[in-house]
Order: C-alpha cells, then structure tokens, then sequence
C-alpha cells in the first residue's frame, strides 16, 4: 500500500455511517393534508395549528389550554387514577401493555387533562380529551376525569368548557367504560343545580359514547370546522342503509345547517368567542359574587379547594376552608 493513500492530517478522522446523520429536525416540516404544502412547524403553531387551507389540525391539551386561557396561565386540575385493567382483558396485546405505550406517548396517565384559570377575565375549568390516547376512548379514568372537572368548577363557582376529541367508548373496559355515560350525565346536572354554563367545543373527530353521552349535553354547543361528529361513522352508515350518504355528512358545518350544533367556529376565533359567550352566561353569577376585579394566585385557590367543604359524586367530604382563601376563590 501505498504511504500517501494511507496518510490521514492530524486531528482530523473519517466520520462513520452513523455519524453523518443531519442536524435538521424531523419534525421542521408539517405537510398540510388538504393541500399537500408544507409548512414550518413555528408557523403551525403560531396559527393555532390550523394550516394556510384551513385544515384544523388535532392538537392536544397543552396547546388548548395555551390558546384559551388569558395569558396562558393556568392551574392544572390533578385527576384521580383508577383500578388499571379491572376485567384482565386481552386481544392481540394485554391491555396493561396499551396502556403503558400510551402514557409514554403523551406523558400523561389516560386521555383527559384539566385546567383551571380565566377566560376573558371569566372563571372556567377547561377539560380537553387528548385523541393521541388510544383514540381518546372514555374509559373509567376519562369518567373520573369529567366528574374531577365538574367537582371543581362548582367549588370554584366556575364555568366547564369540554373540548371532545374521541373514537368512542373504550372496549377494553367493557361495561365499565358504558356506565362513564350517565356518571358524566349526573355530573352535568349538578352544573346545572349550581347555575353554572356548561359549553362543549366539538372537534376531530367526536363519535360514538362520548357523542351519545357529554358531547351533546351542553347549554351551548361550538364545532371547529371540519370535524366529524357522529355516533356511527358514514362508511358503516352506508354499508348499513345501503345508500351513498350526502356530501360532508356528519361534517360540521352540515351538523350546523341541521340545528345539531349553535356555531362552527376557526380555532383562532375560539377564545374570543368563548370569553363573549361566558361574558354573558357568567353576569348573574358574577353580579351574586360581587366581582370587585381583585387578583390572587392560582396557587392559593388550589391550597383553598384543598380544604373545601363541597360534597363529591363519590359521597366523601374536605375539611372546612380557610375564609379568607374562600372570599378570594368565590369571584
């Protein structure tokens, strides 16, 4: 061999396969669905992630609470866990299995994610069903999630804003997951007992249970254009009346032509259009609590629910609360 293709310049080495991967991100780009272009993920996201098309991508909770709350400040609502595969159930893979690759996937324990803060200067709790967990399917802990939520705007004489985003009940859970409906449906009605909105923004998609149960149960009903909203979908639709459905069936704005649903509103218009809908179904109940304006911190109202006195769904009672943290909570 010769001594000159064998000669390398100190410091510096050949760089190995693995070595030469590119510093760009996977994830720079984001394709827009309708019409193929691609997009800057800064962008997307500065748009609400809604593309230049109008396509209204699925985002999770994180985002939805950014976008709503004033100031992208919120409390986070803890969810109580529940009993983890009760029926011991098993198809092509334990359902315990599912469950961990999900958790992993989104970091959270199930699909419901709860928020509390203002919205327009009006008090709200904000749950949002997370479609990147199994489908966002309503098991038990999606059930015990919505009644935490509902518990919670009622301490906190607060409104209850569902954002749905589901496949339907989850069938790993059997009966178990069918009996969320009427729980949910209990939970409403106490909203109601306490005077206190309850709104649902319907997104992409919402089907099955949920839509039969707490998606269709609120005092004003908002849709993100696009969104397929249904019980069954078209395809088993069609295969069952046998006949070629209309065009945009189960779409939003076809919902919205049949009186199923009040508006269909952008996601960049959402906030706004629920800060006017509270500015008015929240004036009663501001007017009884005298609303002076006055701020306090998020973490001292948590402290105060920590000893609320409230009764629970569940039956249990909290210790008597501090006064003073209660006058400021009660706004």
């Amino acid at each position: 061999m010769n001594w000159l293709s064998n000669f390398a310049r100190p410091g510096l080495a050949k760089k190995k396969g693995d070595e030469e991967k590119r510093d760009t991100p996977d994830n720079l780009w984001i394709k827009d669905p309708l019409s193929g272009e691609l997009i800057y993920r800064s962008e997307l996201e500065a748009s609400d992630w809604v593309t230049p098309s109008g396509f209204h991508m699925r985002i999770g909770p994180d985002a939805r609470f950014k976008q709503m709350f004033d100031d992208q400040t919120w409390q986070t609502i803890p969810l109580p866990k529940v009993a983890a595969d009760p029926l011991k159930f098993k198809d092509d893979k334990k359902y315990v299995d599912r469950l961990k690759s999900a958790r992993a996937k989104v970091g959270r324990e199930d699909c419901m994610a709860a928020g509390y803060g203002r919205i327009g200067g009006a008090h709200a709790v904000v749950l949002v069903q997370d479609f990147e967990f199994m489908g966002g399917s309503l098991g038990m802990a999606a059930g015990e999630g919505f009644v935490t939520a509902a518990e919670a705007a009622v301490r906190r004489k607060a409104a209850m804003i569902m954002v749905t985003s589901s496949g339907g009940a989850r069938m790993q859970e059997g009966i178990l997951s069918l009996m969320q409906m009427p729980r949910t449906t209990l939970a409403i009605q106490m909203l109601r007992e306490a005077g206190l909105p309850y709104i649902v923004v319907l997104a992409d998609p919402t089907t099955g249970g949920v839509t039969a149960s707490y998606a269709m149960l609120g005092d004003v009903h908002l849709a993100e254009p696009g969104a397929l909203i249904g019980f069954a979908g078209p395809r088993v639709i069609e295969q069952t009346i046998r006949q070629k459905l209309p065009e945009g069936f189960q779409r939003s704005e076809y919902l919205l032509d049949k009186g199923m649903v009040d508006l269909v509103v952008d996601r960049r218009q959402l906030k706004a259009t629920i800060a006017t809908l509270l500015s008015v179904l929240m004036h009663r109940q501001a007017a009884k609590q005298g609303d002076s304006g006055e701020t306090f911190e998020l973490t001292d109202i948590a402290a105060a629910d920590e000893e609320a006195d409230a009764p629970t769904l569940r039956g249990g009672k909290r210790k008597p609360s501090a006064k003073t943290l209660r006058a400021k909570a009660a706004e």
